[in-house]
């Protein structure tokens, strides 16, 4: 199967196309296009003649649209779930969970549409004030690049699409280079939908080379990007004055403190810890157990991680799969290495097998600055550490260039609020892990880990310009 590009509502041939082969089986997927500088300034060229219709479009007919695609996706989920299991590796079951939250997403983009509201501003409340009446409106700024990740190749797709569709914009959307066919795939649906031809263009090809055209064409008003820092950072440098809306990594820490249940709160850092094999940018890596109960905690975690089924991802009872790529693997089990030779122990796992997967791994003690700790790992490998003072645990998990999302698990109110207050992230999850997301809430992170926020409402404030309008009422 060939897969074309998508531009001006139909799909497009190109003169290059590369194989794209499954993660874990290896099997031939399709052939994917690759665009060149002459198919990327066409997708421009369409979204900005596009952007003429959709900024007039009523906002009902905005919200019809992200409905009736959310309706289409939910009618073809398993088509959608196996799509998303091929080309990511992302066990079948929760490639299911993707697909549901997608549908989600678009109905709460399609919810948003009909609320895209100002408000009205007392200018009487300052002197020379009166006899004046001023309201906000929130305008769409024009042609949005998006570039999105293999990790959620649908849902995160969706929180790039869903707000700029529901506030008037068009997109040119670049997929990460192993997941192309979700995206696609949503493409067709947004089409059958009614979405005007040149609101969605989607190119694929190399990441570097489609991002030189997003920050040096004047068309591309804002730029969304979710992907690495070191890549996140060279498009802020380049956008110049361009809205740029950041989503980048992490090393996602986890806090238990003596008064947790060890059992339960060792299973829920296993699901965020190993879920989707640890390619989740919220996945749970850092875990700092008070050592009261460090023996007990460690104990329980090794216990629900070896109960963790490796293999195909298109097993229903798979519960980790591969990497992404071969490259990854090697990374994750140097950095394995490189821990245990700093003094760390590993307590499981951490086995390199077939088809680019590695064993769920804990390691304990793991020094500071070993990559384990302080970089992304993005692989299933998760740490803990003790503690003896809760002061000295958050210091562990602020020790990081990172601040995406913490977790905090206490029964204690003064703690909680006092890790709500000092933790220096985007989002603490208090008595839950950092790998929690819903997809209305707002979502980003500081230092590396970004700036902006998603969420279906946050992002179309991110996507919209503020416009005042004031009338003088003395004046004739």
């Amino acid at each position: 199967m060939k897969q074309h590009l998508w531009i001006n509502g139909k799909h497009e041939e190109s003169e290059t196309y590369v194989e794209l082969k499954s993660p874990y089986a290896k099997d031939l997927l399709a052939e994917v296009a690759i665009a060149d500088e002459s198919k990327v300034k066409a997708a421009v060229d369409a979204a900005a003649d596009a952007f003429r219709k959709m900024k007039e479009l009523p906002a009902h007919k905005r919200a019809e649209i992200l409905k009736r695609t959310a309706e289409l996706l939910a009618e073809r989920k398993e088509e959608a779930a196996q799509i998303i299991a091929k080309e990511a590796a992302k066990p079948i079951k929760t490639a299911r969970a993707e697909v549901d939250r997608t549908v989600m997403t678009y109905t709460f983009a399609a919810e948003e549409a009909r609320r895209l509201d100002g408000e009205t501003i007392a200018m009487d409340a300052a002197p020379g004030g009166e006899k004046r009446t001023a309201y906000t409106v929130r305008e769409p700024i024009g042609v949005i690049g998006a570039i999105t990740p293999f990790n959620f190749p649908m849902n995160l797709v969706a929180h790039k699409l869903g707000p700029a569709f529901a506030s008037g914009n068009t997109v040119v959307l670049k997929p990460a280079t192993q997941t192309p066919l979700s995206s696609y795939f949503i493409g067709e649906l947004f089409h059958e939908a009614g979405l005007p031809a040149g609101a969605l263009n989607i190119v694929t090809g190399k990441g570097s080379e489609i991002g030189k055209h997003f920050t040096s064409d004047d068309r591309i008003k804002a730029l969304t990007f979710t992907g690495s820092p070191e890549v996140g950072k060279k498009l802020k440098q380049e956008a110049g004055m361009r809205k740029t809306l950041l989503e980048l990594g992490s090393n996602s820490a986890v806090i238990v403190n003596d008064d947790a249940n060890a059992d339960e709160v060792a299973a829920r850092c296993v699901t965020g810890a190993f879920a989707f094999a640890g390619q989740v940018c919220i996945s749970v890596q850092r875990i700092y157990v008070h050592e009261a109960i460090f023996d007990e905690f460690v104990s329980k975690a090794v216990e629900h991680t070896r109960k963790l089924k490796v293999g195909n991802p298109l097993d229903e009872q798979t519960d980790v799969s591969s990497l992404i790529s071969g490259d990854d693997v090697d990374r994750a089990l140097a950095w394995i290495e490189e821990a245990e030779a700093a003094g760390a122990t590993r307590a499981c796992g951490g086995k390199g097998s077939e088809n680019q997967t590695i064993e769920p791994a804990i390691l304990l003690n793991v020094p500071s600055d070993a990559s384990l700790s302080c970089q992304e790992a993005f692989a299933p490998v998760a740490i803990i550490n003790s503690f003896r003072t809760f002061d000295e645990a958050i210091e562990e998990v602020n020790n990081s260039r990172f601040g995406l999302q913490a977790g905090v698990f206490t029964n204690r109110v003064d703690l909680a609020f006092k890790a709500a207050k000092d933790l220096h992230v985007g989002g603490v999850m208090i008595n839950d892990i950092p790998t929690f997301r819903v997809d209305h809430m707002p979502y980003g992170g500081v230092k590396d880990s970004g700036f902006g926020r998603e969420g279906i409402k946050y992002a179309m404030e991110e996507l919209t310009e503020l416009k005042l309008i004031s009338f003088n009422h003395a004046h004739r």
